[in-house]
C-alpha cells in the first residue's frame, strides 16, 4: 500500500467520523425539539453534547495517531 492510498484512506475514515458525529448531534436536536416530557429532552441534549465532543476528540485521536513519522 502506497503513502498516497493509505493517507485519502485515512481522510475518508476522519470525515467519515466526523459525518457520524454531525447525524448524532442532529438525531439530538430532533430528540430534544420534540420531546414532551425533560428526560426526553435531557437525553436529546446529551446524545448533542457527546455527538460535539465525539466530533473534536476522535478525528484528532486518529490524526495524532496515524502522524508521519510515527512508524
Amino acid at each position: 500500500m502506497s503513502a498516497d492510498s493509505r493517507a485519502r484512506r485515512h481522510w475518508f475514515i476522519i470525515m467519515g467520523v466526523r459525518l457520524i458525529g454531525v447525524a448524532g448531534a442532529l438525531f439530538g436536536i430532533v430528540l430534544a425539539s420534540r420531546g414532551v416530557a425533560w428526560p426526553q429532552k435531557a437525553l436529546g441534549v446529551a446524545i448533542v453534547l457527546s455527538a460535539l465532543a465525539m466530533i473534536a476528540v476522535v478525528p484528532a485521536g486518529l490524526a495524532h495517531r496515524w502522524r508521519s513519522g510515527a512508524e
